[in-house]
């Protein structure tokens, strides 16, 4: 009933089923006639499929999902359920298929692509992380060679040749970032042999929500080298010494930090006497506002860690190495300055790309994940995509408890230390979710006073990740672990062989504890749903305490409440503010991607127009014409001087050919020439335009308090700075290409300038998460000398 009133409603989630459903019968009638081909005649059969376009019609439809469970019973030795065909058709149809855990996702995916490959599409099946793009392409190599099609992978490590052979393959498994980096790589080449990303035709996207919503807020960032830092360390020293309260102060949310007036005066002591706000010298002041912010506002553990002298991000979503990844703006050198690791070089931005824009380019893009439904609506207003949810192969008995929510921490941590002991007596494998890699940490220590012995899954041992998570079923197992989403492997009760399954069953299954509720329900939900795994018993249960990051920043009230003598809150109203707070945090979450994306379109527009041109520099002979066009007679005499021209007209036959030839030389040396001077001051003048777009945007919220649209403002400060961005370009080649000279037979083009940059990382980019000198002069207009960081 409620499925069929979404339909009516035309509100996301209302993908009808039923269509596929009557499918299933004739499906199955196929099974026997197949079992009887030989393997090369199954895969012939699977050939013949490609005959005909798409979409697929009825009986072709039926044929693919029969002949590829038969494959998947071969190669595999799994025989798809059929929920899991019912999520094949729903990707071919693409939509964004809702799939609990343990259902059989990887399976489901693998045979999607595999019917798009087979009719001709190249297919991108995108993740999360490197470990699933390998593990995935891996595993389900076996059941695409069956079907006749090829697969590849790539991975962080991956080389130019390797990336090049994988992008080949009719399926190719990758990280979504991965795939980001590789398109902005090439969008930089200044020869076309260099690229190694084909055209798009289809996206398949794993883990969807994680990918679509989560990694969405962060647009994928090129960088290159640039100057380095000389002053951070002289900074660290000088805040690590300042005192909260006394020299500076954090806001309510956590976000901001600001010297107060004994700060700015500790500060300036410290300093030899500099005047902070000296007009002669606005330097000072970001440096120490990068420093102050690395040192009150990231915390080791939480936000990073240190391995192998180096300072590496933790990805928020997923509790994380992010590799490559950095902080911008300096702040990336002002933690390591605080960490006293060695620093490393800065960088400038050289492109930049959303998940938003990299999906979108792919004509044909589907999805599946555990938990789509919560952001059905982000899906179709972002990406086009509709949600069918998909019944699970068996009914789901897990039992979800209530959230506990008790005054403080501590309280929280003895009752969840208890409600473990007590669990733990039975033998009952316990599986418990933390925010970061600090509380895992914590909180495993407290397990290990009590007695109880645990592993720990968090971003400084992900490495062994995989063989975490397969043991956690196991009789008497406890693992601590931070986020959930995108973890892969199954929790399989009775351990990865499964030996010790009915001794588990009987204890009830796997109990899921959640140390504090996640910014987003989701979020939750992936937790929880690492119980009840096909049918499998299991429990879940949130503590929460009033404490929590999560209460603190976003409900309206904390105070007022009545507890038991162990602290716990029991009052349903409060409850409720939890619940609140959730809702509150996830509408924040919502704005951030809304921003991200509201903000790259007009910039996408104007990336768009340089691409185009740039395309025709590099595949044709625009940026020759152009030269031709603007410094023809310099053009010339770079021709005759290569091709040695008036050193005699006269000769025969043989000269006059060799002539020829050397002219035709020539002419492919200029124009060489010619394509990498206008490419390079295409590329340079973007790197510049993205600098000042990205300087425009940290401050365009002040506009705010004009009573002006800020969204409107920077579509109206960005749009004639960018009008003559191909004339101003066209006119630095050509004031370039005419100091070009001729050295022992060659043109130099690195002696007017021209260099490709060195592409080594790439950036985390938020909003800008301290304030520009801008800010902090209102700040002192409005409150005096405070300095906003």
């Amino acid at each position: 009933m409620a499925e069929g009133v979404r339909r009516f409603l035309g509100k996301p989630g209302a993908v009808d089923l039923r269509p596929y459903t009557k499918l299933l019968s004739a499906i199955e009638a196929e099974e026997d006639g197949l079992r009887e081909l030989s393997d090369t005649e199954l895969t012939e059969k699977a050939i013949e499929l490609g005959n005909a376009e798409l979409p697929y019609e009825r009986d072709d439809l039926v044929s693919l999902c029969a002949v590829g469970r038969e494959a998947a019973r071969r190669s595999l030795d799994e025989r798809p359920f059929d929920v899991q065909l019912l999520g094949v058709m729903a990707l071919l149809d693409g939509h964004v298929a809702e799939m609990a855990t343990g259902e059989g996702k990887t399976l489901a995916g693998a045979l999607a692509a595999a019917g798009f490959a087979l009719r001709g599409r190249r297919v991108h099946l995108l993740s999360v992380n490197d470990y699933l793009a390998r593990r995935d392409a891996e595993w389900m190599r076996p059941l695409y060679d069956m079907l006749g099609v090829t697969v590849g992978w790539i991975t962080e490590d991956s080389t130019p040749q390797e990336r090049r052979a994988a992008y080949s393959c009719e399926v190719t498994y990758a990280a979504v970032s991965e795939l980001g980096f590789d398109v902005l790589r090439d969008r930089m080449v200044t020869d076309i042999a260099d690229r190694v990303v084909p055209p798009p035709h289809v996206a398949i996207i794993d883990e969807a929500d994680s990918v679509l919503v989560d990694e969405a807020r962060v647009p994928l960032v090129l960088a290159g080298a640039a100057e380095s830092v000389d002053a951070d360390v002289e900074m660290a020293d000088v805040v690590r010494g300042l005192k909260p309260r006394l020299h500076y102060e954090i806001d309510g949310e956590g976000r901001n930090v600001q010297l107060t007036d004994a700060g700015i005066d500790a500060v300036e002591k410290a300093l030899d006497g500099v005047d902070l706000y000296s007009e002669d010298d606005t330097s000072v002041l970001p440096q120490v506002n990068l420093a102050l912010h690395a040192h009150v506002l990231l915390q080791r553990d939480v936000h990073y860690v240190v391995r192998d002298g180096e300072v590496r991000l933790i990805n928020e979503s997923r509790g994380r190495i992010a590799l490559l990844q950095r902080w911008p703006d300096g702040l990336q050198a002002a933690v390591e300055a605080k960490e006293k690791v060695a620093l490393s070089e800065t960088g400038e931005v050289l492109d930049s790309i959303t998940v938003q824009s990299l999906v979108l380019r792919y004509p044909t893009r589907a999805g599946m994940t555990g938990t789509a439904m919560a952001v059905a609506e982000q899906l179709r207003e972002f990406y086009e995509l509709e949600v069918a949810v998909i019944p699970s192969n068996k009914p789901n008995v897990r039992e979800d408890h209530g959230s506990r929510l008790y005054a403080t921490r501590e309280e929280k941590e003895d009752a969840l230390i208890a409600k473990v002991e007590e669990v733990h007596k039975s033998g009952r494998p316990i599986l418990i979710g933390t925010q970061d890699v600090a509380e895992s940490e914590l909180l495993a220590g407290r397990l290990r006073e009590a007695g109880l012995e645990c592993v720990v899954l968090n971003a400084k041992n992900d490495a062994d990740e995989a063989a975490i998570i397969a043991e956690a079923g196991t009789h008497g197992a406890i693992t601590v672990s931070t986020q959930m989403a995108g973890r892969g492997t199954d929790i399989r009760l009775g351990g990865s062989d499964m030996a010790d399954r009915e001794r588990v069953v009987e204890t009830g299954g796997l109990y899921v504890m959640g140390f504090g509720r996640y910014p987003s329900s989701r979020l939750d939900g992936q937790l929880r749903g690492r119980a009840g795994r096909q049918g499998d018993p299991g429990d879940s249960i949130f503590f929460v305490s009033m404490d929590d990051d999560l209460v603190v920043n976003h409900a309206p009230e904390t105070t007022g409440y009545q507890t038991t003598s162990d602290g716990e809150i029991t009052d349903q109203g409060w409850l409720g503010m939890v619940d609140h707070a959730q809702r509150v945090s996830e509408g924040q979450l919502l704005e951030v991607h809304r921003n991200t994306w509201r903000y790259n379109q007009l910039i996408d527009v104007q990336r768009d127009v340089v691409l185009e041109h740039r395309e025709m520099v590099l595949t044709g002979d625009q940026g020759d014409r152009q030269i031709r066009a603007d410094r023809g007679k310099r053009h010339e005499e770079l021709l005759e001087e290569l091709a040695g021209r008036g050193a005699g007209a006269e000769g025969d036959a043989e000269d006059a050919g060799s002539g020829a030839d050397a002219e035709e030389e020539a002419n492919e040396k200029v124009a060489r020439a010619a394509r990498l001077i206008t490419l390079y001051h295409l590329d340079r003048g973007w790197t510049d335009h993205n600098a000042f777009l990205s300087e425009l945007r940290e401050g365009i919220h002040l506009r705010f308090l004009g009573r002006r649209d800020p969204l409107d403002e920077f579509n109206r400060d960005a749009v004639p700075v960018f009008k003559g961005f191909l004339d101003d370009a066209r006119a630095r080649a050509a004031e370039s290409f005419e100091e070009l000279e001729v050295v022992d037979g060659e043109l130099d083009v690195s002696s007017v300038g021209v260099k490709r940059p060195s592409m080594t990382w790439t950036y985390m980019v938020h909003d800008h998460p301290f304030s520009s000198a801008f800010e902090t002069l209102v700040g002192r207009l409005k409150g005096g000398r405070g300095s906003g960081s």
